[in-house]
């Protein structure tokens, strides 16, 4: 064996080796959350109160709510970093509008037993609309709480459908964030869009930056062109993945209103 062949083949192997460690490990790459204790509601939100419900696998998980006047509740099904206290300023904002709003957090978000995966969070967020019985609801999906929101919809439709930043499935936004790696073949959770939503059809929102690195603007356009309903495009010019306008701005929280009136 000439060195040249054993330099190629400690090459593969170290490679091999890598994308093992990578496919184990791949939901702490994904998974990013804050796993610390909250404050109580109130002490975050006016009026706002702590609630729980429990998941179908028996997990049972912290949220807040925060009461509004309006009859319809807007859910709030995060992305995959931090927790409910990070959302606090966009449930602010939407109860000024007289919104109720219900903040979950996802299993290991936020105080909350468990470990995030795909069926994990679809379960969390399940038990959530169910915590809401009969009222009117509007499912805000974030990032890659999009894909869940889309899910859950697609399952339970909801009244009305915001999807913030979403992507047309985890592996394409992954491809953008790791293009050495093939992540595709790679994932075990899946998280896709484009291939649900298209038969969702409550009116829905998709609301995204121009400026977006994590997920680009063309990953969100995606999902507006396999949208099977009734679909409102709101671009944001200038905003990044995470930016104040993204969080809780004016345009983000008018969308929301505006399409709690229509529905």
């Amino acid at each position: 064996m000439t060195s040249l062949t054993r330099a190629a083949l400690v090459i593969v192997a170290v490679a091999v080796l890598l994308l093992g460690l990578l496919w184990l490990f791949q939901r702490r790459l994904i998974y990013l959350p804050d796993r610390s204790l909250v404050p109580p509601a109130g002490e975050v939100i006016p009026g706002a109160r702590d609630v729980s419900f429990v998941t179908g696998d028996g997990l049972r998980l912290s949220a807040w709510y925060v009461p509004g006047v309006r009859d319809v509740t807007v859910l709030v099904v995060g992305g995959n970093a931090g927790n409910r206290w990070h959302r606090a300023p966009l449930a602010r904002a939407l109860a000024a509008h007289g919104l109720p709003v219900l903040l979950m957090d996802y299993r290991g978000y936020g105080g909350n037993p468990g470990s995030p995966s795909e069926e994990g969070l679809y379960l969390d967020a399940l038990a959530a609309r169910r915590f809401l019985g009969d009222t009117r609801v509007i499912y805000f999906g974030e990032s890659l709480g999009a894909a869940v929101a889309t899910r859950l919809a697609w399952e339970h439709p909801p009244v009305g459908l915001v999807l913030r930043s979403p992507f047309t499935d985890l592996a394409a936004a992954g491809q953008v964030n790791y293009p050495f790696l093939p992540v595709r073949l790679l994932l075990r959770d899946r998280f896709p869009v484009a291939e649900r939503i298209g038969d969702v059809r409550t009116p829905t929102v998709v609301v995204y930056g121009t400026r977006d690195t994590i997920v680009p603007a063309w990953l969100s356009r995606e999902v507006v062109k396999a949208a099977g309903g009734q679909v409102t495009a709101v671009e944001v010019m200038g905003a990044g993945h995470n930016d104040p306008a993204m969080l809780n701005g004016h345009e983000l929280i008018r969308a929301v209103v505006e399409l709690a009136e229509r529905v």
